[in-house]
């Protein structure tokens, strides 16, 4: 299976229209929250009407996960806390969003939504421990929100992640873990996009402007992740300990398709 992963897109729909083009070339692909940008001229009703129809579209081309993000949030729900209705709009067929499970050939995929209160982080702990149960070879969450403490979280001068996610990690143990949240921790003196905390393979991307965004592309058969961005291209083993420093590319590898063509320094 290979799949791609982005977040924090926040309404830029140049970079939707990249992921739109190059989606039939992966099996699912996963925008792991912020769809929306509060500081957008456009207000967040029409961004949400728009974005959905982008995902109506992404999803006639391939399998998509969705989750939401702190700029997603449109409205409260009983007991006063931020909730993401729209993207629940958008669920169907071949398209997973907040509280659902996926289950693609033998890896299990976890969507959670940004929580914004202890009803929602309970009910977080409630969707991983029913799952934890479930038959799979691969478990994989998106949570938009990365783990605290670690450097996929850093953002510069502290940490932004989420300590109960952390928490979580140690007592399940997923495979991988799939967020955004923090822009600029790939970019930053001591950041990463990968990190591991335990055995637990944990992914953070970045946000840069332009096309193509910032994006992870994983090949579960090549048992690897690539990071492409402006800065470059860089790889890790998924069979492997973590190795700092990270592997860097000039070169693209033979089992990328065509689909996918980021600027790699020095490549012709």
């Amino acid at each position: 299976m290979r799949f791609l992963v982005v977040a924090d897109l926040h309404y830029a729909l140049q970079q939707y229209d990249w992921v739109m083009d190059v989606a039939p070339a992966f099996d699912v692909v996963v925008i792991a929250g912020d769809h929306l940008d509060l500081a957008s001229l456009v207000d967040r009703r029409t961004q949400s009407v728009v974005i959905q129809k982008y995902i109506a579209r992404l999803k006639d081309r391939t399998r998509l996960i969705v989750c939401s993000g702190n700029h997603d949030l449109d409205s409260d729900d009983a007991g006063g806390e931020k909730v993401t209705r729209w993207i629940l709009n958008a669920r169907g067929d071949r398209v997973a969003s907040d509280g659902d499970s996926l289950l693609v050939e033998d890896t299990l995929f976890t969507v959670c939504p940004w929580w914004d209160g202890p009803v929602a982080q309970q009910a977080i702990r409630a969707q991983l421990a029913a799952d934890a149960g479930r038959e799979r070879r691969r478990w994989i969450w998106v949570h938009h929100a990365p783990p605290d403490g670690s450097p996929v979280s850093w953002g510069g001068s502290r940490y932004f992640g989420d300590a109960e996610l952390a928490r979580l990690i140690e007592m399940h143990r997923p495979d991988i873990v799939l967020s955004g949240h923090v822009h600029q921790s790939p970019f930053t003196d001591a950041g990463s996009w990968v990190d591991r905390i335990g055995l637990t393979w944990v992914f953070n991307m970045g946000q840069q402007f332009g096309a193509p965004p910032a994006h992870i592309i994983f090949d579960t058969e090549e048992d690897v992740a690539l990071w492409l961005s402006g800065a470059g291209v860089e790889t890790i083993n998924l069979s492997s300990p973590l190795q700092r420093p990270l592997q860097k590319l000039r070169q693209l590898p033979a089992w990328l398709t065509g689909a996918d063509q980021p600027a790699v320094p020095g490549q012709a």
